[in-house]
Formats: structure tokens, C-alpha cells, sequence
């Protein structure tokens, strides 16, 4: 009698418990996180969640988990790059599911991680997620689809996949600028109308030959626009944008070069400004990257704000 009493009290607890689904990418970055699976399971299970693990085996695993679960556990969770995080999220908000989200950056760059002061260690993310207190942030909509910190085309977009491991470790910042400046000498530039809080009394409107374009929220893209300096807040209800126009000739690659190692994005050749709301008419054959991952262009694209979209566990 007693034992079976000691199974309904264990019963009732495991009932009682906090459930948390980790969806985990196993390829991801060196695959930190797959090697510590199970300090992560330990970790989340002494902190009382009860846990189910979902590994990703292709591109919109993340977000088709987000979907059909989000709903059911208090928190989401999970570890691989920021393309993960990014799918987890559309899926999170796509089915408003009012979860409280958790990250371990595992992937290759980790920008969006790095902006809200995320841990590169496996084991303090993941204590941050059963320890942390949450956040609230703002998302991208790019024509509908939820974006974490960044919507970009142009050069400096493979940037910080292309650039060589012991380049990055050995000169840091500088070596994702310098991939990008021989970007910005190869690559075709394209005519763009750029158009930002569109109806209201702020609205601006720019039409120029660009080599690069980018809609964030993150104090770190690509590992080549570093804007801490700028104090971006990330759950302020604004974008930032970022432009750079065509070079002309090597005296305006020079500028544009020294401009982004100085952080100084106030020049002839560079706009840097904030808006709710920004509207892109453009080639539609052009390809764009949502937090580094590929996405097919379009002629207009409208890219809005989503205030207080997610709350983080920090």
C-alpha cells in the first residue's frame, strides 16, 4: 500500500512539472551541443523541467516543431546557429504561442547571440535557460516571414561564412571587412528604392546604385558591422538600416573600408538610420539572407517591425 502510494505521489509530480522542448541541430557549428547533450537533459531536469528532445535533420525542421508543440510547453528551447533559432521563432509566433524561448548558440557566427549577451559555453547557455530571467524583444517581418536581427543582400552577406577560420581568429573584425570590401569591388551593384516609415511624417525615401543593404536589430551582424557603439536597443519598436552606395572609383572603396573599421556610418557613401517600417522596390532576382540563411528576393518587399514578439531567457 505504501509503495503504491509512493508511485501516485511520483506520479503526480512528474505531472506537475514544467515541460520544456529542446530542439536540438545536431551539425551545427563543431557540434558543442550534441557532445553535452546529456549535462544540458541534467541540467534542465535538476532545474524541474520535464524535457523532450527534437533533433533537426533538415532546413524547416525547427520551425514545423515550433508549430506543432510550441503551444503545449512552457518553454522552447534550442542549440544550433542562428538559421535554427530563426526558424524556431517564425514558428513560435506564426501559432502565437505566448512559451518563453530559449538559445544555445552553437552555429559557426552565433551574431544574434552575441547581441543580448548570450554565453558561446554550452553548459552557461544552457543554465541560462533554466536559471535565466526573460527578456522581451522585437522581430522582423520580411513580406511575413519572422526574421531574429537581420535581413541583408548584397555584399558582406557571405561574409562570415567565407572568411577563413585563422583570418577570423587572428584579425578579428577586420577580417570580415576586408572580405567584404573584395565584395563590394566584384559584386554588381542594383538599383534600389528605399522607402521607410511609408505614410507617415518621418517617412524618407532613397534611390540610389547599392552594393549593400541591411534591415537589423542586433548590435553585431556578420561579424562585420559591429554597432554596439551606436547603443541599438533591441525592444525599442525600430530597425536599423543600413546602406552603402556603389563606389565609384578606389578612393570611395578606401572610405567606405576605413568607415565600417571605425564603426563611422555617417558618410556620402554609407546611410545609417532607424524606422518602424521599410519598403525595398528592386530586382527580384536578387537574393537576400534572413539571419544568414537564404531567401528568395522579390520586386517589393516591405519589412516591418514586430514589437515585444519573443521573450528570451537571458
Amino acid at each position: 500500500m505504501e509503495e503504491l502510494k509512493n508511485i501516485e505521489t511520483n506520479i503526480e509530480a512528474t505531472t506537475k512539472r514544467k515541460k520544456l522542448l529542446f530542439i536540438l541541430n545536431p551539425r551545427a557549428g563543431t557540434m558543442q551541443a550534441s557532445k553535452h547533450l546529456s549535462e544540458i537533459l541534467q541540467i534542465f531536469s535538476d532545474s524541474g523541467y520535464l524535457t523532450t528532445v527534437l533533433t533537426t535533420t533538415k532546413s524547416g525542421d525547427a520551425r514545423d516543431f515550433a508549430i506543432q508543440y510550441a503551444n503545449e510547453y512552457d518553454i522552447i528551447a534550442c542549440a544550433g546557429g542562428d538559421g535554427t533559432y530563426n526558424e524556431m521563432i517564425d514558428g513560435v509566433i506564426s501559432v502565437g504561442a505566448k512559451c518563453k524561448i530559449g538559445y544555445i548558440p552553437a552555429g559557426s557566427t552565433n551574431d544574434f547571440g552575441a547581441s543580448i549577451g548570450l554565453s558561446k559555453n554550452t553548459i552557461e547557455a544552457a543554465n541560462a535557460i533554466a536559471h535565466g530571467e526573460a527578456i522581451t524583444l522585437d522581430v522582423g517581418s520580411f513580406n511575413g516571414q519572422h526574421f531574429s536581427y537581420v535581413a541583408s543582400f548584397g555584399a558582406f552577406t557571405s561574409a562570415s561564412y567565407s572568411v577563413p577560420q585563422n583570418l577570423k581568429n587572428i584579425l578579428g573584425h577586420t577580417a570580415y571587412v576586408l572580405q567584404g570590401i573584395k565584395d563590394i569591388v566584384s559584386i554588381k551593384a542594383q538599383h534600389v528604392k528605399v522607402i521607410t516609415d511609408e505614410g507617415m511624417p518621418s517617412e524618407r525615401v532613397i534611390e540610389d546604385d547599392l552594393v549593400f543593404g541591411a534591415v537589423c536589430n542586433a548590435t553585431s551582424v556578420g561579424g562585420v558591422l559591429k554597432l554596439d557603439s551606436f547603443r541599438v536597443d533591441m525592444n525599442d519598436g525600430l530597425m536599423e538600416i543600413l546602406l552603402i552606395k556603389s563606389p565609384k572609383n578606389l578612393l570611395d572603396v578606401n572610405s567606405i573600408a576605413m568607415s565600417l573599421l571605425a564603426n563611422d556610418l555617417d558618410t556620402k557613401d554609407i546611410a545609417f538610420y532607424s524606422a518602424k517600417t521599410v519598403r525595398f522596390e528592386m530586382d527580384p532576382e536578387v537574393p537576400w539572407t534572413l539571419d544568414g540563411e537564404y531567401k528568395e528576393g522579390a520586386s517589393d518587399i516591405k519589412i516591418e517591425t514586430v514589437v515585444d514578439a519573443v521573450n528570451i531567457l537571458v
